[in-house]
């Protein structure tokens, strides 16, 4: 029997589509449901790799482990992960087709739809419940011929759809009476319910306002969630979740051990950051554009990017790299991962136009190596142990490019296959490797934060993320009505 379906939409971005997807996921798998994730479409730069050998959407991967289920490409099978302000890399069905810009893409997403449909079609033979997330807003009427990622999709495979308002930003009324109002009629007839979510404060004070919403739309309102607080700790979709993070530890400076990450236009896989920002000892800072790196900083971190050859002119622009190079002359640690291991070489080139224009420019020469860029994107998991330490670790490996030079010679990693991994210079003091996901490996991150002069936490990283999917499903439980959102789905 084919799976049941049901869409959550939001007003906007940044409503807790995701985050709802990814509770309601563990809370049907608890209840014995074979439940998956979809998205049909998504734009991220925080990314992981599948087991299938593809890439999909961070949130996807996180969702698929709430319903207890190992990630496939079809979970997402249109992924953009965007290169500039208005152009994007392509990912079909897990693997890179192209670059467009925006323009250009939306004339293409009419052509990427089989392809989305196919993927759903797989996911529907094998499970009871498939719970499908839209992406930005419902309400995009602009962008609504040849849409692939709301309601143009909702209605192609004809899955009722449910809309999420966020009443945290303000305005939840109207963005979701509004949303009703614009929508052409046989649009507006495919959702069945709302939800109303990131409530704070006394829930009854809305009592009137979930009432008001529903005469005015006809929708059922499923539920007033209060906010969930231990989001942070959970791995973020998109760069938008970085806000919530710059919130976080302005309101949180404690830990004796100071790592400063550049916060650059195009960073990528920023989740490698939450295993070190969960442990209480370590306090990681986001530098925003404008300020120095702070000079008693103990690690400064480079971390990913999707063109590093832009991001490293930003790092230059902001002084980061007089900062970064003062930090080492006084004996202090840097460590760069995948982009951010690129740019502590002494060159990179892009002989291909990977990332824009064929050029080659100067890296910060921290670690004696040199990167060429290449159409060939490496994708896959590994696993090993920290060369330093031998503590073990797993993790992926997501880039384009060949890294050589003498310092290489000193890896930072070795793998179980007898591959090395990254650089180390002769000093010690700089380090650098490809793979992701490093740090949630709990005895390599306890070693790396030993080298540094920190006890890490007891806590396992995993168990921890697993422990706070049961609570959000608790919580979702207790605040939306799960049975109706049921009798909803087809």
């Amino acid at each position: 029997m084919p799976a049941r379906a049901v869409m959550f939409s939001g007003t906007g971005s940044d409503v807790g589509k995701s985050l709802i997807v990814a509770g309601l996921c563990r809370l049907f798998a608890n209840r014995g449901i074979r439940v998956v994730p979809f998205k049909p479409q998504n734009m991220s730069n925080n990314a992981a790799v599948t087991a299938d050998g593809g890439e999909i959407g961070r949130a996807q991967a996180l969702q698929a482990r709430a319903a207890r289920v190992m990630p496939t490409v079809h979970m997402n099978p249109v992924l953009l992960k965007p290169q500039s302000e208005t152009g994007a890399q392509i990912i079909v069905q897990g693997r890179m087709t192209g670059m467009a810009g925006a323009r250009d893409f939306q004339t293409k997403k009419r052509d990427l739809l089989p392809a989305v449909l196919d993927s759903f079609g797989r996911l529907k033979g094998d499970h009871d419940l498939i719970l499908v997330e839209g992406a930005g807003s419902a309400s995009e009427i602009n962008l609504r011929a040849n849409d692939i990622a709301n309601i143009g999709f909702a209605r192609a495979a004809n899955v009722p759809m449910i809309l999420i308002g966020d009443i945290d930003r303000g305005g939840v009324i109207a963005s979701l009476v509004g949303t009703r109002h614009v929508l052409a009629p046989d649009d507006a007839a495919m959702i069945q319910g709302f939800i109303v979510n990131k409530m704070r404060g006394d829930a009854s004070l809305f009592a009137d306002g979930m009432t008001a919403i529903a005469r005015m739309t006809g929708w059922s309102p499923l539920g007033l969630v209060p906010y969930f607080d231990e989001a942070r700790k959970l791995p973020a979709e998109d760069a938008l979740g970085l806000r919530d993070l710059l919130k976080s530890e302005k309101a949180d400076r404690s830990g004796n051990l100071r790592i400063a990450v550049p916060l650059l236009p195009r960073i990528s896989n920023f989740d490698d950051l939450d295993p070190l920002r969960n442990e209480p000892n370590v306090f990681v800072e986001l530098i925003e554009r404008g300020r120095p790196i702070p000079a008693d900083a103990d690690l400064i971190l480079l971390p990913g990017s999707k063109t590093t050859i832009d991001d490293l002119a930003v790092l230059r622009t902001e002084g980061w790299d007089i900062d970064i190079k003062a930090h080492v002359r006084h004996g202090r640690r840097v460590l760069g991962l995948c982009g951010g291991y690129q740019m502590l070489g002494r060159r990179i080139s892009d002989p291909h136009g990977i990332e824009g224009p064929i050029r080659t420019v100067d890296g910060l020469g921290l670690l004696d190596i040199e990167t060429e860029l290449s159409n060939d994107k490496k994708l896959a998991e590994v696993e090993g142990f920290l060369c330093g330490s031998n503590a073990a670790f797993n993790g992926y490996e997501m880039h384009v490019g060949h890294t050589s030079g003498p310092d290489l010679a000193r890896p930072f990693l070795k793998f179980s296959d007898g591959r090395n991994d990254g650089a180390v210079s002769a000093d010690g003091h700089v380090s650098g490797c490809y793979v992701h996901g490093l740090f949630a490996c709990d005895e390599a991150r306890r070693a790396f934060l030993w080298e540094l002069g920190s006890r890490s936490s007891d806590e396992s990283y995993e168990s921890s993320i697993d422990d706070i999917l049961d609570r959000l499903a608790g919580h979702l439980a207790q605040h939306i009505d799960v049975d109706c959102l049921l009798r909803l789905a087809k």
